[in-house]
């Protein structure tokens, strides 16, 4: 018995290890159709006597405006181009802040956000973060920062049954997320912490001094130079 459970548990973490290496390999070149959110909202929905709201549209890097892509970094991960995954800076200030009963946003990554999003389930537990961690690091491997950064745009919840940039700049602005200016991308940043919450168009009182912040990062921070940055973590 104990031998055919062993066994089995062999099996299951084989199995585990080829899926999930296989999908991320996939996925490299292959859009995201759909994530476990998008499922689970649809679910909620249904089961509330609510319509299905399901808004995505998978969109190239080329065809999501560069206002949108720095956007993002400055109001949610600005050493995203320099980490390997995860910032363990944001990550020490997070803890030292929980054990004072305060939190900090920032000590989740972009990286961090994609792998959550794209292969997992949305629960706070140690094992789900155990998981988060290890599709991070697959992804920081085998995926490029840009197309980290592709695929986070493209499969983010940004509104409520709305995913992706495109979806989310439709909605928001009546416009093609190629389209969108520096104040249209900050103010779709500025709701993701709380997309279901908040609303980027028009904007609250809060949402606008956000969205004003980020612009105001954007312009520290300066052109995004993949290349540069792909050289400096190598």
């Amino acid at each position: 018995m104990i031998k055919k459970l062993l066994k089995l548990v062999v099996n299951v973490v084989v199995w585990f290890f080829i899926i999930s290496i296989g999908l991320v390999v996939i996925f490299k070149w292959v859009p995201v159709p759909a994530t476990p959110l998008m499922v689970i909202r649809s679910i909620q929905q249904k089961s509330e006597g609510q319509d299905i709201i399901w808004k995505h549209d998978w969109i190239s890097k080329g065809h999501i405006s560069k206002n949108m892509q720095l956007a993002v970094i400055c109001s949610e991960d600005q050493n995203f181009l320099s980490h390997n995954g995860f910032d363990f800076d944001a990550i020490k200030k997070a803890m030292e802040n929980n054990q004072k009963g305060r939190r900090i946003k920032g000590a989740s990554t972009i990286s961090q956000q994609t792998a959550k999003n794209v292969f997992l389930w949305p629960e706070r537990s140690w094992f789900r973060k155990g998981l988060e961690a290890y599709f991070t690091f697959l992804i920081e491997i085998v995926w490029t920062k840009e197309r980290i950064l592709e695929v986070y745009l493209n499969s983010i919840e940004m509104g409520n049954g709305i995913y992706g940039i495109e979806a989310a700049s439709q909605y928001w602005f009546k416009k093609p997320a190629s389209k969108l200016s520096r104040y249209e991308a900050a103010a779709i940043a500025a709701i993701l912490p709380r997309p279901l919450k908040y609303k980027a168009n028009p904007a609250s009182t809060y949402i606008q001094g956000r969205k004003e912040w980020i612009v105001r990062q954007m312009g520290y921070y300066g052109a995004l130079d993949f290349e540069l940055n792909e050289d400096e973590r190598k």
